[in-house]
């Protein structure tokens, strides 16, 4: 467990870390400390080679209902200049979510709400229960987006319905959620745990070093054109075959047998 902010707790086991926002009587909304918090266990767990597949999970009843909208009218004629200062360390997180070299999944319950819902497409896979709801919310007090949601929405819906999201900013539920491709699986609430974990330990056992190498070039994509992006494979795939996976991948091939896959 992370022992300096009980706002975010980390749980390893085996080649599986679970980062568990915790504060469930606010719904997990988003403070000062768990912005701290959150950088912190995400700077472990990028830089900790045991893990090879990352689960971030609400405690209770929510993924994340959004910013603590609580401390902003109590500190309401300090947020602008809060926010100057507290926005990077929220938007560190973001940034380690992307980059870092092993598959993140968003597990998804209740309310994920403004900050909520762009840490969620920071995530590189999301599961969510049936029950689960969705909202921009910026809008509905007064501000516009963080947390990359302006980066990652309209890459995954369009940027018309980006701004519909945005702009309109209505509850939408799981099942629509993954109609728009922000949800990759919806699962009853009482499988979510169960599946979340299924889907984790695949990844784990999967060739880590390939996955990497994988995320970078499905992240970098949109930014790149064609030449560089092509010149980025052949890097990549390069980088893949000088590994124990790719060695153990085509000599399992050959062998007709499951490879055995160690991450390196």
């Amino acid at each position: 467990m992370n022992p300096t902010n009980d706002s975010v707790l980390l749980e390893k086991n085996g080649p599986i870390a679970t980062v568990t926002l915790n504060r469930p009587a606010q719904l997990n909304a988003l403070n000062d400390a768990m912005m701290f918090g959150l950088r912190d266990v995400l700077t472990d767990v990028e830089a900790d080679p045991a893990i090879r597949a990352v689960i971030l999970r609400g405690a209770g009843k929510a993924f994340m209902a959004g910013g603590d909208v609580a401390m902003f009218h109590a500190k309401k004629d300090e947020v602008s200049s809060l926010f100057h200062e507290l926005g990077g360390t929220f938007h560190d997180s973001i940034k380690r979510l992307r980059r870092m070299p092993k598959p993140v999944i968003a597990c998804v319950q209740g309310a994920c709400a403004g900050g909520g819902l762009s840490v969620m497409l920071a995530c590189d896979l999301a599961i969510a229960a049936d029950t689960a709801q969705f909202t921009l919310a910026y809008a509905r007090i007064g501000t516009s987006p963080d947390g990359g949601s302006t980066v990652f929405l309209p890459r995954i819906v369009g940027s018309r319905k980006a701004l519909e999201l945005a702009l309109l900013p209505d509850l939408f539920d799981a099942r629509q959620a993954k109609e728009l491709g922000i949800l990759n699986w919806v699962v009853p609430e009482n499988a979510l745990d169960a599946e979340t974990l299924k889907i984790a330990q695949r990844l784990a056992a999967g060739p880590t070093r390939a996955f990497a190498n994988t995320k970078a070039l499905i992240n970098s994509t949109f930014d790149q054109p064609l030449d560089a992006q092509l010149d980025a494979e052949v890097r990549a795939f390069a980088d893949c075959a000088s590994g124990g996976d790719f060695k153990e991948g085509v000599t399992a091939f050959v062998e007709k047998r499951k490879p055995a896959f160690k991450g390196t």
